[in-house]
């Protein structure tokens, strides 16, 4: 008679050392992530439209490639991957401190008696941060794919979920500490804050590459994996699989909402509620409302479709985005000491975090169950193309709704004038009701249909 395996929190040295790293590149990502359109706006000196349009193409790529990055990881071993993500990675943060460094002289004003720093204003110096983004996105996309194989290479049947749940947990611990110390710099610097948080993230991702140098070993992987062709062929079955391809374009429409955390919140808060307001750390409300409630509405939607589950949590975020529209709405004066638009602010976050819950888990379980079997993770691999879709839309919309209901008061010769022209800027939040709205009946009605054609092969 066998001994039947049981789960255990034992795992090799490469998962551990994987899962560390992941934490370093989480905390260099969403550091510079969260004020990622203040530095292209406060420090290149790009407009909202084009800040947003820059941010919005380097998230969007970022959650494209890992896919076929990894496909590229399988043939050079996972070792060589990492260390070719984290030097692009740690190379293309210090960039982004040295830029403005580099073209000082095109970004000083004088106010007063006084010469700052106010941002780049030619042409050559402004776009000589896109390739510099390039490498952050190259370095990025070897780190999704490979931290996960590791994981998965790194764990038995037994004890996956557990390595997983251990590298979910890195994950937002990166994520909320990145976050956090972007406050302290702006605090202690003002605008120039905004360029160490690119240093910060340079040195986590070298501690990454030291840590992955001297103690990352694992299982030769070179060879292994899918070709780049077959992902490609992979992509295009996804792309024409009629039933993934809606779901896809639903679902966009949450994330499109989703990403306004990063896209609108920061600008829109500083400007309303003020400088001393703190944008990243009302962002961390999100990573800490799902790590905290993820388990708890899986396990009561457990006996639900995971359709159901994620119509829940849709219906969620229009409530999420009246809320933040209602800070600007309120009469002057301090809710447990904060200005009623960081507080409606952080209500909202909250609330966008519990829909999350409901979503992206169910999410990933419908779309797996739609693969044809045998190519699970080649579908999942494609998984995010939401994000990728939703990245750009979001952010130009942004932009533009920036530009026109909350602009940047530097524009303006006098506080009024610019109090005048924002007098609107909650509308910016309508339209975001209006388009999740949109997505929860869309995916009522995508749940009816479905059904439908599911009787229908049934009977056949």
């Amino acid at each position: 008679m066998t001994k039947e395996k049981t789960e255990t929190w034992k795992f090799p040295k490469a998962f551990w050392v994987a899962n560390t790293v992941e934490l370093f590149e989480r905390a260099a990502y969403y550091g510079l992530f969260i004020a990622l359109t203040l530095y292209l706006s406060r420090i290149i000196g790009f407009n909202d439209i084009e800040a947003a349009t820059i941010a919005g193409t380097f998230s969007a790529i970022l959650y494209f490639l890992p896919t076929f990055a990894g496909a590229y990881a399988d043939k050079i071993g996972f070792r060589k991957s990492l260390l070719l993500a984290f030097g692009l990675l740690t190379v293309g943060y210090a960039g982004l401190g040295v830029i403005p460094t580099m073209f000082e002289s095109a970004g000083l004003v004088e106010y007063g008696d006084k010469t700052v720093f106010n941002g780049l204003d030619t042409s050559f110096a402004r776009y000589a941060v896109v390739p510099v983004m390039a490498l952050i996105i190259l370095g990025g996309s070897f780190i999704k794919s490979v931290i996960t194989g590791t994981v998965a290479k790194e764990t038995t049947k037994e004890n996956r979920a557990r390595g997983y749940s251990i590298f979910y947990a890195m994950v937002n611990i990166g994520a909320f500490s990145g976050k956090t110390i972007v406050k302290p710099l702006r605090e202690a610097m003002g605008n120039e804050g905004l360029i160490w948080i690119s240093y910060f993230s340079a040195v986590m991702t070298l501690l990454g590459f030291i840590v992955v140098f001297f103690l990352y070993k694992s299982k030769e992987t070179a060879g292994e994996g899918k070709t780049l062709g077959d992902l490609w062929d992979g992509f295009i079955r996804v792309l024409t699989n009629f039933r993934l391809l809606v779901l896809i374009l639903i679902i966009t429409g949450f994330w499109m909402v989703q990403h306004q955390m990063y896209a609108t919140m920061p600008k829109y808060v500083l400007r309303l509620a003020g400088e001393g307001a703190s944008p990243s750390w009302y962002a961390n409300v999100n990573p800490l409302v799902v790590f905290t409630t993820v388990g708890l509405v899986t396990h009561f939607m457990r006996k639900r479709s995971a359709l159901f589950s994620m119509t829940v949590g849709m219906f969620i975020m229009p409530v999420s985005a009246l809320f933040m529209a209602a800070g600007n709405m309120m009469p002057e004066g301090n809710i447990i000491g904060m200005h009623p638009v960081a507080f409606m602010m952080v209500v909202g976050i909250a609330f966008q975090g519990f829909a999350e819950t409901f979503i992206s888990p169910r999410f990933l379980e419908y779309f797996s169950l739609q693969a044809p079997k045998g190519e699970e993770g080649l579908y999942l691999g494609f998984s995010h193309l939401h994000s990728f879709i939703s990245s750009i839309l979001g952010f130009v919309m942004s932009g533009f709704l920036l530009d026109k209901y909350c602009p940047d008061p530097r524009l303006f010769d006098t506080h009024e004038e610019w109090a005048a022209a924002a007098s609107n800027a909650h509308y910016i939040w309508f339209f975001f009701v209006g388009i999740a709205m949109v997505s929860a009946v869309a995916l009522i009605i995508y749940g009816l249909v479905v059904r439908k054609l599911d009787k229908k092969k049934e009977v056949a």
